[in-house]
């Protein structure tokens, strides 16, 4: 029976104690890709991919924020009644 606790608190133990061997999580490239919203997906302006909306120009902050707006206001309940 001592032997059998010994065996489960060893067990234990090293169950416990693995979760201390994470290792830091880092670009393993060096590469940053970071970058802001408004710069795009790469694609050309304009093509009518399905990941841009018409009439946004890729890299214009004013017009990422011009397309929020619009995006913002066609989810308002009160303005989609009337």
């Amino acid at each position: 029976m001592k032997r059998v606790l010994c065996v489960w608190a060893l067990g234990a133990a090293a169950l416990l104690l693995a979760a201390c061997g994470e290792r830091p999580q880092t670009n393993a490239h060096g590469v940053r890709v970071d970058s802001p919203p408004w710069s795009g997906t790469g694609a050309k302006p304009n093509t009518g991919t399905a990941f841009t909306a018409p009439g946004w120009e890729p890299g214009n902050r004013d017009s990422w924020e011009a397309q929020l707006k619009v995006r913002n206001q066609r989810q308002n309940e009160y303005l989609r009644i009337n």
